[in-house]
């Protein structure tokens, strides 16, 4: 039971984490997070699609953590790597998004879509099954080099984001607001899923020592 527990949160995270990733690509000219410019800028020149961009660069990131340090790489950040892409192709394809009209409508949209990445990756970070590829990359490098954590963030997203940007991927004002949102939104995610997460596998253990 207490497995079926953390593979909820972790499977439900996924999913909201992947829906508001495909809801902020439909508005992507407003701008979106870094990697996710990146993504589309590869998708854009190469072919492919977002969701397979996607898969490729978490295989380098994983990668790149095997070679660094591998302590933060768990099932949780292979499955990551390998769902979170088709999640996002298969919600693209269905298309049900929100639509508004007007820019303040798109803003909408956005924020919507900002929040439930934040919500979705607290969810799946709180499960115990692993950190995602980008967060276990920057951990290892950030124990590698003695660089604060929000630093070595700063930096490899600012890196991501050229990239993004010189091959074409869609840059605007809300790419470089996302992490003052959805990093709150992520810690309060995470930190109340955990203590959830606790509660319930706390009444489960319960459950189970009770005498018949």
């Amino acid at each position: 039971m207490s497995h079926f527990i953390k593979l909820s949160f972790f499977l439900t995270g996924l999913i909201v984490f992947s829906y508001g990733i495909s809801i902020a690509i439909t508005v992507q000219h407003l701008g979106i997070h870094p990697w996710d410019v990146m993504n589309i800028g590869l998708f854009e020149k190469f072919g492919l699609t977002i969701g397979s961009w996607n898969i490729i660069i978490g295989g380098m990131l994983i990668l790149g953590s095997l070679i660094l340090d591998r302590r933060y790489l768990h099932v949780g950040t292979f499955l990551n790597a390998l769902l979170v892409g088709p999640l996002v192709d298969f919600f693209l394809w269905v298309n049900i998004f929100p639509k508004f009209p007007h820019l303040v409508g798109e803003m909408i949209t956005l924020m919507i879509g900002i929040v439930l990445m934040g919500v979705g990756g607290g969810m799946y970070s709180a499960s115990g099954f692993g950190a995602g590829p980008r967060d276990g990359f920057m951990l290892s490098i950030s124990d590698k080099t003695g660089i604060s954590i929000s630093n070595v963030r700063i930096l490899l997203e600012s890196s991501v984001l050229i990239v993004g940007w010189l091959i074409g991927g869609p840059v605007f004002v809300f790419t470089f607001v996302y992490t003052f949102i959805q990093s709150p939104l992520f810690q309060m995610s995470f930190l109340y899923c955990t203590r959830l997460k606790k509660q319930l596998l706390t009444h489960v253990q319960t459950e189970r020592n009770l005498p018949l």
